[in-house]
């Protein structure tokens, strides 16, 4: 077991590398052969692999909110997925995980997709002025943003307050109501496309790099990205934020593109999985991880980082492009051996890959069951960086640093699930609440996990939840919701 560092090196610098839609297996150290992840699977033969590390949904919006403000997402309103012109939906006036690392003498980045909000509300983005509130007003130093995600206008980079590469005579319009100007769509020009979207989807709106998306947009041409060098401009900018920020402790929150739709990674991936664009994506991720690890090795920085490794949510193949993806996929399972998917209340929803690389302090060459949530990054952290929190602060972050660390097996008390309809997870039994709506998503293949009546699986012997066991135990689902309910009504987090 390893102790704590000297205090010297009590301040880690910290990268989050957060993937996204990259499912359980999905990496070749979580069971991936069809490729390899070599990059990836190099953190975890260094570092501490879990395998029952979760977010704290089933998609992209509420799980960034969870790991950055360290509370349930679904305990407040407007966390689903957001449109591109979206109101920030993080609190101004309490502190973040960001924030609270900066107060920890800490220079602190969010670099790649955003997809929270920027803006008040109080009237429609102005894409053409500087942009606030947004990262930097929730404790961020420094920001290189894409505001939304990939599939959604406006395709653009955004710096600190303002879009990158912005022409004044060319300004920037966006709706998600109606059509702006005059640029051709997929729905009127698909000969224009080179990847086209899957008829109801909705990805059939304005084409930018030939590539319809959701949502309306006109000008700005000047600044837009080509998606093929998304990955390649975040990971400069995040070697570049390293490189100036190397003699002081710094934290970045890496959130890369990869691997959701629009998947068109760089001409060096694309063919060359044999798995169609999304594995190619894959590869392209894994590059960005090894960019990344050289870039500290080259700096001396290795030892006293902590790289954590982790995805926003479970897999899906088919999610609104017609690139390969399903026809491609062969016998890999992206969710492993888990039910469901992105979407999903079963466990491939929210049980992703999660990886803790720290030489300074964590010992390699391991892997732990250790129940975990990405929500206690918060209080694990100011734990490890001395900072305390305040009442009112992360309230559904529980202190797991012992367990992020390597150097205790004791699982979270317990851990609630969002995945449509609310599930929790204690002492290795899941209860999914009743819930009305279809069984299956038909247009992303992917199970709800559903159902009207009560579900209760035993995840230790059944970690496909395929017996459900609420009948043989209603001691259990009775305790289970009422624990539930209790976590729903606390007081300490709304």
């Amino acid at each position: 077991m390893l102790s704590l560092p000297s205090q010297a090196q009590q301040q880690p610098n910290i990268i989050v590398i957060y993937a996204d839609d990259l499912g359980y297996g999905d990496v070749s150290c979580y069971g991936m052969n069809r490729i390899q992840t070599p990059h990836i699977d190099q953190l975890a033969k260094n570092g501490l692999r879990f395998t029952n590390a979760h977010t704290t949904s089933a998609t992209c919006t509420p799980s960034r909110f969870g790991i950055l403000t360290g509370k349930y997402p679904w305990k407040q309103k407007n966390t689903g997925i957001a449109p591109g012109d979206a109101s920030l939906i993080i609190p101004t006036d309490k502190r973040t995980l960001p924030g609270m690392l900066q107060d920890a003498g800490y220079q602190t980045a969010v670099i790649g997709k955003w997809h929270l909000g920027l803006g008040n509300g109080d009237s429609a983005i102005n894409w053409n002025k500087e942009i606030k509130p947004g990262p930097l007003e929730v404790g961020f130093t420094y920001s290189f943003i894409m505001p939304a995600t990939l599939d959604r206008v406006p395709c653009v980079y955004m710096e600190d307050r303002h879009v990158v590469n912005l022409d004044a005579g060319d300004p920037i319009q966006i709706s998600y109501q109606q059509k702006v100007g005059n640029e051709p769509t997929g729905e009127e020009n698909p000969e224009k496309l080179k990847l086209h979207p899957d008829p109801g989807h909705g990805h059939n709106q304005t084409i930018v790099d030939s590539i319809s998306r959701i949502g309306w947009m006109s000008g700005g041409h000047q600044a837009h990205w080509k998606d093929a060098d998304i990955a390649g401009d975040i990971t400069r900018k995040t070697i570049d934020f390293i490189g100036r920020s190397a003699k002081q402790p710094f934290f970045i929150y890496f959130a890369t593109g990869d691997i959701h739709v629009p998947r068109y990674p760089h001409s060096m991936f694309r063919g060359k999985s044999g798995m169609g664009l999304r594995g190619d994506a894959i590869l392209q991720l894994d590059w960005t991880v090894g960019q990344i690890m050289r870039a500290l090795d080259s700096l001396g920085l290795t030892k006293n980082t902590m790289i954590i490794f982790s995805s926003d949510n479970g897999p899906v193949l088919n999610d609104g492009y017609l690139d390969k993806a399903v026809e491609l996929v062969g016998d890999h399972k992206p969710a492993g051996p888990l039910r469901g998917g992105k979407y999903s209340a079963f466990e491939a929803g929210t049980r992703v890959p999660f990886i803790v690389q720290w030489p300074a302090g964590v010992k390699g060459g391991r892997q732990t069951d250790v129940l975990f949530s990405q929500v206690d990054l918060f209080a694990s952290l100011a734990k490890l960086t001395g900072q305390k929190l305040q009442p009112d602060e992360a309230p559904d972050s529980f202190d797991m640093l012992a367990q992020l660390l390597g150097n205790s097996q004791k699982d979270r008390q317990y851990l609630v699930e969002q995945g449509g309809p609310l599930s929790i997870i204690a002492g290795g039994w899941k209860y999914i609440t009743p819930a009305n709506g279809p069984k299956m998503m038909p247009r992303v293949g992917i199970e709800t996990g559903r159902d009207q009546a009560p579900q209760l699986y035993n995840l230790k012997n059944d970690i496909n939840e395929r017996t459900n066991l609420a009948e043989e135990h209603p001691d259990k689902v009775k305790e289970l919701a009422a624990l539930l309910e209790k976590v729903k009504t606390d007081e300490r987090s709304r």
